[in-house]
């Protein structure tokens, strides 16, 4: 820990990702509602490229702007985390650049990690900091990992006994190999299908496909995304969802009331990222959802199962099918959900008693409290 009276607060977001963003988006709430008297917050930015370095502080520059879509710089100066100077056990950062000596930036206390996707949400800067030893908020490698592969997430929610759709993948050996076959597959679902980029979120290279000739274009576009990709046969139901919270010390994970999302009629056939993340306005959100006491209760309890079937920690928003059949289809689990103020998880908890602020302590709270390595 720091000889600082405030925990220190690495503020991690940006990323190499196509959620680079998203992210950014993300960063901008959270450094605005954060508890400044409470935390000393440090924002570092990750650029595409993958430097890592200090930016700005203010929430506005990674804020969307109009049509502008905020990116974080690649910077003359770099920082690294490194085992503290001082021979201590805790790690600090460390500014390093061509034209000085490297510098210390201080201990960190703790890294809250806004990254979604590939390089930030999967498992790999989760293994980063478990080899640093720094306590971090959020899943840890597997669950990381499983949650960012809708594919493994499947075979994971199923054998712990929750129900799973309708559903192909496609890897990139099978497509190069056999496209025909795979198509000839995927062919066999019932329409519309969604096909999706395996391993990415935040609705990108998604595409409804109502025919099976619509099907190899929609691969494709998935396919710029990620190599692997899994189509998911459309299922008739509302769309649930629970907001999870880890449970403190051995205390079971917290679950929000569920919520319903509505696209709003008129430019968005089903949440897409500008109904997600750029038009406010496009789509609903209803909490608690009108559903019968029981299924609230059931939905519930499945979301804390789905939680504790991939081994999450922190934080995680999981989506069900609610059919007319009264059956309730798990969708995803998102270990690191949208997090910017508009977004589905932190309304959720707000309609359950907790505001967004208070959100942000209790997640750095829990990462504090969790111990480092095995647990």
């Amino acid at each position: 820990m720091t000889l600082s009276p405030k925990p220190r607060v690495l503020v991690l977001f940006g990323g190499r990702s196509s959620e680079h963003a998203v992210s950014c988006v993300t960063a901008a709430g959270v450094l605005e509602a954060i508890d400044r008297d409470k935390y000393d917050v440090v924002p570092v930015g990750i650029a595409k490229n993958g430097q890592w370095a200090l930016v700005a502080s203010d929430p506005g520059q990674w804020s969307l702007r109009s049509s502008v879509l905020p990116e974080v710089p690649v910077s003359p100066e770099s920082v690294v985390l490194a085992t503290a100077s001082d021979g201590g056990s805790g790690q600090e950062l460390v500014a390093t650049s061509a034209e000085r000596m490297p510098r210390s930036l201080g201990e960190v206390d703790v890294v809250m990690p806004l990254l979604h996707g590939p390089f930030g949400e999967d498992g790999t800067l989760q293994g980063m900091l478990e080899m640093a030893d720094v306590r971090y908020v959020g899943a840890g490698v597997l669950a990381s990992a499983v949650g960012m592969d809708k594919h493994f997430m499947k075979v994971v929610f199923a054998s712990a006994g929750l129900t799973v759709g309708p559903y192909e993948v496609i890897t990139d050996r099978q497509w190069t190999r056999d496209s025909a076959g795979c198509l000839r597959r995927v062919a066999a679902l019932d329409f519309p299908v969604f096909v999706k980029p395996a391993r990415a979120g935040s609705s990108m290279g998604i595409t409804r496909v109502a025919a099976p000739d619509g099907l190899a274009a929609a691969v494709e576009t998935a396919r710029a995304f990620d190599p692997k990709v899994i189509i998911e046969a459309g299922i008739t139901g509302r769309e649930i969802e629970v907001a999870v919270l880890q449970g403190r010390g051995s205390d079971d994970p917290r679950t929000s009331l569920p919520g319903e999302i509505a696209v709003q009629p008129g430019g968005h056939d089903w949440y897409d990222f500008e109904a997600k993340y750029v038009d406010g306005a496009a789509a609903e959100l209803s909490c608690p959802a009108d559903l019968p006491s029981d299924v609230t209760d059931r939905v519930r309890e499945l979301a804390g199962q789905a939680f504790d079937s991939v081994g999450a920690e922190g934080l995680s928003r999981v989506d069900f099918f609610y059919t007319p059949a009264g059956e309730l289809i798990i969708n995803e689990i998102n270990t690191m959900p949208g997090f910017t103020p508009i977004s589905m998880y932190p309304q959720m908890w707000a309609k359950s008693g907790l505001t967004y602020t208070e959100l942000i302590d209790e997640l750095i709270g829990l990462a504090l409290e969790r111990k480092t390595g095995l647990r």
